[in-house]
């Protein structure tokens, strides 16, 4: 059974619309308005859709968030039924500081087939197309990883290009790298973009690795799945909180490492709209009263990955 791709078009316009709404708080030092305003105009507008929807990530719990929560349902009730995976705006301290890299974003799929991720971190691992999984994994050390990457692409080590965040629980995985000698790109927020740069050769990264948030490796993987690009994760359980809330969403293997297949399956949708003009997308351009948005859109089913420009006149 597949989407309906009609829904491409709405939900461009949806995470466009929602990165539009961050325009007025870029720079301003306010990452809690911009994420409240695209917040509002994302869940306004998934409710007008013909969908039958319910939120599997979104911004937290119904107590922490009021709107687009987990278990939040969506749509008119009347269509399709699909799971909704939501992040209004993927890097909110770049808008609040007008800082490249800040993205609205969007990825559905049909009812039980995107994993529900609990708000806990991720040990995760993407990499390109064509790499077959023998060469890289979770449980293999850093050093072997870039080793047989590098054997594999027939580059010098030296050559290898490695995305992390810039975080002081990545100090250890840094060190390694640095004596490797490879090329290292942190980035400061954003690793769901950070993730999906493993996806073209332009972009000079080949792989992606270290700790970050679990449901933003669900989003990545909805759109690296298409991109026939290789994700793997493994959620950490800091607490016996954390391993309830994953019991309750349906998880009994707290050490299980998922491949891509396994958190996202059957068809699904990404859309991710540019805020702030970042590596991966253009953000928001304003000349006048129009507003000038880039989307990255991906549709399994049709094979497609593409990136739409729109114009939107207020």
């Amino acid at each position: 059974m597949s989407l309906d791709k009609n829904l491409i078009e709405n939900l461009i316009d949806i995470t466009s619309k929602a990165a539009i709404s961050c325009y007025p708080h870029l720079g301003k030092n306010n990452k809690i308005k911009a994420d409240q305003a695209a917040t509002d105009i994302m869940r306004t507008n998934l409710n007008q859709l013909n969908i039958n929807g319910e939120v599997v990530i979104g911004e937290g719990e119904l107590d922490e968030a009021p709107m687009l929560y987990i278990g939040e349902k969506l749509g008119n009730k009347k269509g399709q039924k699909i799971d909704i995976a939501v992040d209004p705006v993927e890097g909110t301290n770049f808008v609040a500081k007008n800082l490249p890299g800040a993205i609205s974003v969007i990825a559905i799929a049909e009812k039980g087939n995107l994993f529900k991720a609990p708000e806990t971190y991720m040990n995760k691992i993407a990499y390109g197309r064509d790499i077959p999984k023998d060469i890289i994994d979770l449980d293999f050390t850093i050093e072997k990883n870039i080793k047989n990457l590098s054997d594999f692409k027939n580059k010098k080590i030296e050559d290898i290009s490695v995305c992390l965040l810039n975080r002081k629980r990545h100090e250890k995985i840094i060190k390694i790298l640095k004596k490797l000698g490879v090329k290292i790109k942190l980035i400061t927020d954003g690793d769901v973009a950070g993730a999906l740069l493993v996806s073209d050769i332009k972009y000079n990264v080949d792989i992606f690795l270290g700790i970050g948030g679990g449901p933003e490796g669900v989003i990545a993987a909805s759109a690296l799945d298409t991109m026939s690009c290789n994700f793997q994760g493994r959620f950490i359980f800091e607490n016996e909180k954390d391993k309830v809330r994953a019991k309750e969403m349906g998880i009994s293997d707290f050490n299980k490492k998922y491949d891509v297949k396994e958190i996202i399956r059957g068809d699904s949708i990404f859309c991710a709209t540019g805020i702030t003009t970042g590596d991966l997308i253009s953000g928001i351009k304003k000349d006048g009263n129009t507003f000038h948005t880039e989307t990255l859109i991906t549709h399994k089913n049709q094979k497609l990955v593409n990136k739409i420009s729109k114009k939107y006149t207020f």
